[in-house]
């Protein structure tokens, strides 16, 4: 009898050693114990072209998927993040939507591309979920796999229209000579009809070109902003009591293109407040064209998130100064950079919240259009895509966040003109895009 209670014993410990190999040597299994399943996402952007570039964006994703998987994943799922060059291009943006669908990716993730018609068709083919794009195509903002995290060109116009109407009499708006070009006006006339102001003059400018000479000049002629109106521009007292002309410039990078241009042609004894938005204006190209003591002195500047210097931001910076010290792709004080940010908590958000072994593309898509609120850390409001939440404009429908911030340049940085968010949905229902 002790033997056979031996062998017993002795077979019992073999079955238990062999089961824990097959939970230690080869992978946890679900649920028992260790990681779960990874998850494949990508986050795309143009580089290197003649337009606007975004290469810290999918630079904030990967240092975002080191401090994640460092901590040992979302909920237990390490992420891998797949990169992609759009290009600039209908092309390169539908082979990188491609490229996400054959390599597995569950969800797209703050990326930027003003070509949705090329990306979001193989997106929806699939049911990947677009979390968090920049907010430049219109496509962003009707596709039911589209989660937007911001208000996008259409939120930033409405606001900067609003913005501007507190003191400038006269408005004109430099703006891409595109068909999302197109919906601008609208958007900006909407919020200056709010504060009883004309609608703004619209000038099309390339938005690639090398010199904007003649755009300028246009732009200085219609806002009547001649001989006899004093004081220089740049001199932040002067434009602060500005009341005048207005030349808004919305042109991504070549926003400071256009800036060089309008100096060379502007008169000495004019006054033109200069405004602009996020993604064309930022802190990095206030330094560059001389901080307080340059032309965007006293600028209005209208944007998504709270100024740069919030420390509700501190949380990504420390990120990127340990997970992606030395990277000058990455500037955090980038709108691109930002989105990219708020793009991935609300993916960690709805990882979390799930609680599962094995994550699908249809997981995501039904947790996202659930009416709980996903918060950001006070970086937006608590965003929610669910049939109630939507716009009421044929034109954005999924545009869910539709707050702004208002930002001004004082002393060379870009500061709170107010506190808070500001809500522009009745702005955005109102206005007549060609959308």
């Amino acid at each position: 009898m002790t033997g056979v209670r031996r062998s017993t014993s002795f077979l019992l410990a073999l079955t238990m050693a062999a089961g824990a190999s097959l939970l230690t040597g080869c992978g946890s299994l679900p649920g028992i114990g260790g990681s779960r399943e990874p998850l494949t996402v990508m986050t795309w952007a143009p580089d290197g072209t003649q337009a606007t570039n975004m290469p810290g964006m999918p630079a904030m994703a990967v240092a975002f998927s080191r401090w994640v998987n460092d901590n040992g994943g979302i909920d237990g799922h390490k992420i891998k993040v797949l990169t992609c060059n759009e290009q600039n291009t209908t092309i390169g943006a539908g082979n990188c939507a491609r490229r996400a669908v054959k390599e597995g990716a569950v969800a797209v993730v703050g990326s930027y591309s003003q070509f949705g018609s090329a990306f979001m068709p193989p997106l929806e083919a699939a049911a990947i979920p677009f979390i968090g794009g920049y907010g430049i195509s219109g496509d962003e903002f009707t596709s039911l796999d589209s989660y937007p995290v911001n208000g996008g060109q259409a939120a930033l116009l409405a606001g900067n229209g609003r913005q501007l109407a507190r003191d400038c009499k006269r408005v004109a708006l430099i703006r891409p000579d595109t068909i999302d070009g197109d919906n601008l006006p609208p958007l900006i006339n909407s919020g200056l009809a709010e504060g009883h102001r004309r609608a703004a003059v619209d000038i099309r400018a390339a938005d690639d070109a090398g010199d904007y000479s003649t755009v300028a000049a246009q732009a200085l002629e219609r806002v009547g902003a001649g001989p006899g109106v004093p004081a220089r521009i740049g001199r932040s007292a002067a434009r602060e009591q500005a009341g005048k002309g207005c030349v808004t410039a919305v042109l991504g990078e070549r926003t400071e293109t256009f800036l060089d241009s309008f100096r060379r042609v502007e008169a000495k004894d004019q006054q033109v407040r200069i405004s602009s938005v996020v993604g064309s204006v930022g802190q990095a190209l206030v330094d560059s064209t001389g901080g307080k003591a340059g032309p965007f002195e006293g600028a209005y500047v209208t944007g998504w998130y709270p100024e740069s210097g919030d420390p509700r931001w501190n949380a990504m910076r420390g990120v990127v100064d340990k997970y992606a010290f030395g990277d000058d792709r990455i500037d955090t004080d980038d709108a691109g950079v930002q989105t990219t940010w708020v793009a991935y908590t609300v993916l960690k958000r709805a990882v979390e919240s799930l609680h599962k072994d094995s994550i699908s593309r249809s997981d995501l898509i039904t947790t996202l259009n659930r009416r709980t609120p996903v918060t950001t850390g006070g970086l937006t409001p608590p965003l929610r895509w669910d049939f109630d939440s939507m716009l009421a404009s044929a034109g954005f429908p999924r545009l869910v966040n539709r707050s702004v911030t208002y930002q001004v340049v004082r002393q060379g940085r870009l500061v709170a003109q107010q506190k808070g968010f500001v809500d522009v949905g009745a702005t955005l229902e109102n206005a007549r895009t060609s959308s």
